[in-house]
């Protein structure tokens, strides 16, 4: 064992402002209870009331089977952040599985997030995130890029207490596609509020992103058998890590649920393929991110070849990988080369195409996950699947104000890239649903019926595999910036993470947002806790049949069969999944 050393990081934006408001109230959640006795929190005011930190190495210590660790506490829970759940994979570990931890003597600092995935956005100045030019949407988000390492296996928890009992656990797998994000880069993921509201016990991880992650070297030996998978390999690291250590923190490993938003909700989708992972969780939620296919072998050794003529790599040097290079040279030539291969290509649809992300192996990822049917592997895991509203086509996300004034015809020009020609029969349907609103909002419904269908899909194959599923649509408008964000991608997850308060710059912190979020975030408790959503603060939520039952999470919820109904059969028609 080594002894450990704390290391200084640097401080962000992030450190400065802190952790989570908390929410008081709430019902608390028992993996015994019954979802009918589950009632969504009360909105209760904690403006004027002191919330007290721990931070103490005497304090808050929990058990890993790599070493100690302490956490800080406030308000009832312990918080734990950048735990190592694998080692280092820089150097020699590099694009192979991820290793465990070297174990530590004493008691090692949780405080802090852990450092992240070396990116496009963290690593390299060519690749910054572009959005922080765009003043609105910057305001509303807020994002923390973090701090790049290889050494980023990094786990947090939250937990009520360490008091060994049995809680419901929420695994989160963050958005950002397959080459983006990190644990902490939007505040909605803070899980302080989560685990206090509803009596369970939040996770959420770091793991290797694009080029680090999914670089497909199979052709060169045995030793690389796993390269275009190793990200997601950290994650079901990260779920053995789960297995092994969640009792230590009050958690109940039967009960693991994994959740993912975007990207995320990709990886949930594919993990739930892989049979690496079977048994390591026993609940889904694939949140806007619903893709049916992963990368086949010849695509990603495309990519691959890119990326090492960029570097001047060779088969014969292909060693160089490990020793001569720095992240942020392999990350830069990573995002080159992609672009390259993807030059003069189209993407395939329903599949990455010509970018990062898991590869249909044969061995750790047997077939396209959703495609034709269920994954076999995760036959018995019962599935939350839905979208927002308008999804990523709202003027906010894409920085142009302007656009809320285009008229019809400019309206279709937008749509036409996704309908083809298919583009005026669908437009002239969601003119008629929606003839009250701007030629921009029939687009955006429109655009994100499409990623609905995908959905649909896996909601429809899960059922068809006699498993349970549970659709939703997310409607809340975010009243910030005019109304203009409307109900946009990622815009659940304040709601999902109780942190209407923490992300009050994106729900408008309101108490119609309070009292959503009580009733999301319930429900994504209670299916952790049951499989089951139903609580008392929500209309009967039908699991997934041929009338298409979806709950519209609102001010108002309500459940309705195929809401979407006519624009679905245009959009249909339009799109190939």
């Amino acid at each position: 064992m080594e002894s450990y050393k704390p290391v200084e990081k640097k401080l962000t934006r992030r450190s400065l402002l802190g952790g989570a408001a908390a929410l008081g109230g709430g019902a608390a959640l028992s993996a015994a209870a019954a979802p009918a006795a589950l009632a969504a929190p009360a909105v209760v005011s904690n403006e004027n009331k002191f919330h007290p930190i721990v931070a103490s190495s005497t304090k808050n210590i929990a058990e890993t089977d790599s070493g100690k660790v302490y956490g800080y506490s406030r308000d009832g829970v312990i918080g734990y952040r950048g735990i190592p759940y694998g080692g280092d994979t820089s150097g020699k570990n590099r694009f192979m599985p991820p290793t465990k931890p070297k174990p530590w003597t004493g008691v090692r600092s949780a405080l802090y997030w852990g450092w992240v995935s070396p990116t496009t956005q963290n690593a390299t100045w060519d690749g910054r995130r572009a959005s922080w030019a765009h003043d609105d949407e910057a305001f509303m988000f807020e994002w923390d890029d973090g701090q790049p390492s290889e050494d980023c296996l990094r786990i947090n928890v939250w937990t009520p207490a360490l008091d060994n009992k049995k809680r419901p656990v929420l695994f989160w797998i963050h958005g950002g596609g397959m080459t983006s994000g990190s644990d902490n880069e939007l505040r909605a993921y803070d899980g302080e509020n989560l685990a206090r509201s509803n009596n369970v016990v939040v996770v959420s991880i770091n793991h290797r992103l694009g080029v680090l992650g999914f670089l497909n070297l199979m052709e060169y030996g045995d030793q690389y058998a796993s390269s275009p998978n190793v990200s997601m390999l950290d994650i079901i690291q990260g779920l053995k890590w789960v297995g092994t250590n969640i009792s230590n923190f009050g958690g109940d490993p039967g009960h693991v649920m994994i959740f993912g938003q975007s990207g995320g909700g990709s990886k949930v989708g594919t993990i739930m393929g892989m049979p690496a992972a079977k048994g390591l969780f026993h609940r889904a939620s694939i949140q806007s991110g619903s893709g049916l296919r992963q990368n086949t072998p010849d695509v990603a050794a495309k990519v691959a070849h890119a990326t090492l003529a960029e570097l001047g790599i060779t088969k014969d040097t292909l060693g160089k990988l490990h020793t001569d290079f720095t992240f942020q040279q392999i990350v830069q030539a990573g995002m080159i080369g992609q672009r390259k291969a993807a030059a003069g290509t189209s993407a395939f649809p329903g599949t990455l195409g010509m970018s990062w992300g898991p590869v249909v192996d044969g061995k750790l990822l047997p077939r396209n996950t959703w495609d034709p049917a269920a994954p076999d592997a995760s036959a018995g895991v019962p599935l939350i699947v839905g979208t927002v509203l308008n999804e990523s086509y709202n003027t906010v996300q894409m920085g142009n104000s302007a656009l809320e004034d285009v008229d019809a015809e400019g309206a279709k020009k937008l749509l036409a890239p996704i309908m083809g020609a298919h583009t005026d029969q669908v437009f002239a349907v969601a003119q008629k649903l929606f003839a009250k609103a701007k030629p921009f909002e029939q687009f955006s419904r429109a655009a994100a019926m499409r990623q609905r269908l995908s959905a649909l899909r896996q909601a429809e194959l899960k059922t068809k595999q006699g498993g349970a599923a549970y659709h939703y649509r997310f409607d809340f408008q975010s009243p910030l910036c005019d109304g203009r964000a409307r109900a946009f991608h990622t815009s659940e997850l304040p709601f999902c993470f109780r942190n209407a308060t923490l992300c009050a710059k994106l729900t408008g912190n309101g108490p119609e947002s309070h009292q959503l979020s009580g009733k999301v975030a319930t429900a994504w408790a209670s299916f952790a806790a049951n499989g089951d959503p139903n609580h008392a603060g929500i209309p009967k939520w039908e699991a997934f049949n041929d009338k298409t039952p979806t709950m519209l999470f609102d001010t108002v919820c309500s459940l309705e069969h195929d809401p979407d109904g006519e624009l679905r059969k245009a959009v249909m028609e339009a799109t190939t999944l």
